[in-house]
């Protein structure tokens, strides 16, 4: 389902929606919109796939783990409505191979970074990268969608925080594949994820960080 799709959907009944849902899935679906007129760059794909996302769950913005833990909360809650299993097969069929790359990628991984910053040669992250790996890939094996749905977005949000803050050159070829593989993957995950926003049975998320305020 793509954003012409979504926003048909959402016109049909947005009227019968509280406002805080309404405003949350408009903003969405209009970045949705314009990631996929984004086919050349990208690095721009990947960011306006991640405001879209945004857009869906966030009810304030602070510390990055608070608004991590907001992410993590979010998508519980949507997996408990998840009843076709749309976001399963997104992980588990479509993307299998690219989520096992995407896993084993230290480049996306934040203990990694962190070591570096602070030049621990103490190999504490490698043993806890070898650990997380075998935690997802267990998950995989056992069709934990939940746990294996938080390691990707976590992993992909590393990758946001370097394009956001300026941690990465513009269509650089040091990150192509993560990028790549991260916007295919939201590609498909935040459409799967507003279908699910539209649903009768949808989770209140409540109110949205930054509401309409007419002028």
């Amino acid at each position: 389902m793509d954003s012409t799709a979504l926003k048909e959907a959402h016109r049909l009944i947005r009227d019968a929606q509280p406002e805080p849902t309404r405003v949350r899935l408009h903003r969405a679906i209009s970045w949705l919109a314009r990631a996929e007129t984004e086919t050349q760059d990208t690095d721009a794909r990947f960011l306006f796939l991640w405001i879209a996302l945004n857009a869906a769950y966030a009810q304030e913005f602070g510390f990055e783990n608070a608004e991590r833990e907001q992410l993590r909360r979010f998508v519980q809650l949507l997996l408990a409505h998840d009843h076709q299993q749309r976001l399963q097969n997104i992980l588990f069929k479509q993307f299998a191979g690219p989520i096992r790359t995407l896993i084993g990628n230290r480049f996306v991984y934040a203990r990694f970074w962190r070591a570096l910053r602070e030049h621990d040669s103490s190999g504490q992250w490698e043993e806890r990268f070898a650990a997380d790996q075998r935690t997802a890939l267990q998950a995989i094996v056992d069709r934990r969608t939940d746990v294996v749905m938080s390691i990707v977005l976590d992993r992909l949000y590393v990758l946001r925080n370097q394009l956001v803050h300026g941690g990465a050159t513009w269509d650089s070829h040091a990150n192509r594949s993560q990028l790549r593989d991260g916007a295919a993957i939201l590609g498909q995950l935040v459409p799967a994820i507003l279908w699910l926003m539209l649903q009768e049975d949808a989770p209140d998320l409540g109110e949205v960080a930054y509401p309409m305020v007419s002028c």
